[in-house]
């Protein structure tokens, strides 16, 4: 009997998703036993026409990481979506955007201007820009459209289930792969984690006062914070009450706060506008001067309450149709 044929498949992103793959280390054994990889450019040395070649939905599972800002990865995740049966976004930028969807709180035109004119590493007095087509000696050489809105894996195409993280963990991406070879998935369009918060399951609750009050906004950066207690009444942003759980909280136990991650639960439509609704209700200070000094250690909003969500955001999305 065949194997279930897999697939992985890198868009915009750290390659921190591939590196969560290989973390797997002896636990990928049972997976490779039990599959036929035939895609993994990161890994292996596979083409564009290698998948081309092979029939329409004939990959059982392709797992996509990264957002998507070229032409190159908009087709290359419409070919994959072609021939796979499931689809997962795996990982936070393939799934909410995720740290490069930050890029759109600017435009192209400045990201070209700091990239190739004004870094203090690039000398380029002729201006040279990429460009999607140029003639060198009689040839014409392509490079991939640079577009001007990062997009989310299911802006482009169908996405069947959503692995969050970044990275997914090794005990999710196991449950995963373990879920699909099963046959026992949940709901198309299910996140594979669990559907309540992290603060659910934070070892610091027992130290939240029934009440809590924020007098001002701390950096971390600025304080010795107290491995004990929970980081919001040590006035912290920490984004748990916003953000799902099941990544363990790899962070909260090295005594940083979480920063969303994992991305918001079902019931959640803007993650950072609920985290921003969260700490409206804590924070003292009524009149705009005190309040004006509470947040002040809010240096970095956008990169604050929504590091990996602005693509999914209610932000993101008029911004994708303002375009």
């Amino acid at each position: 009997m065949a194997k279930p044929k897999i697939a992985f498949y890198w868009c915009a992103s750290c390659g921190g998703c591939e590196e969560a793959v290989v973390d797997l280390a002896e636990q990928i054994l049972p997976v490779v036993e039990a599959t036929d990889i035939v895609f993994w450019p990161c890994a292996m040395d596979f083409k564009t026409r290698d998948i081309e070649k092979m029939a329409d939905s004939s990959i059982a599972v392709s797992f996509i990481n990264g957002a998507v800002r070229t032409s190159e990865q908009e087709h290359m995740a419409k070919l994959i979506r072609q021939k796979s049966g499931l689809v997962v976004a795996f990982g936070s930028c393939a799934g909410l955007g995720g740290i490069p969807a930050l890029a759109n709180l600017t435009n192209r035109r400045k990201i070209f201007k700091a990239a190739y004119h004004n870094s203090p590493s690039v000398t380029n007095p002729d201006g040279v820009e990429p460009k999607p087509e140029a003639m060198v000696d009689g040839h014409k050489l392509t490079l991939p459209v640079f577009y001007e809105t990062v997009y989310k894996l299911d802006d482009v195409i169908d996405v069947d289930y959503y692995l969050p993280g970044c990275p997914p963990t090794t005990n999710l991406i196991i449950n995963a792969v373990s879920a699909i070879l099963e046959s026992k998935l949940p709901p198309k369009g299910a996140v594979l984690s669990p559907d309540k918060s992290l603060c659910s399951s934070c070892k610091r609750n027992d130290t939240k006062p029934e009440q809590i009050y924020m007098e001002s906004i701390k950096r971390i950066i600025d304080v010795i914070a107290d491995p004990e207690k929970c980081f919001l009444i040590q006035g912290l942003i920490c984004m748990g009450p916003a953000t799902r759980d099941g990544c363990g909280a790899p962070c909260i136990q090295g005594n940083m706060p979480c920063t969303g991650c994992f991305g918001p639960t079902d019931s959640c439509r803007d993650q950072g506008g609920k985290m921003i609704s969260s700490i409206g209700g804590i924070l003292e200070g009524e009149d705009p001067v005190s309040m004006q000094k509470a947040i002040k250690g809010i240096v970095d909003p956008a990169g604050t309450f929504y590091r990996y969500s602005l693509s999914s955001s209610l932000l993101g999305s008029a911004r994708k149709e303002g375009e």
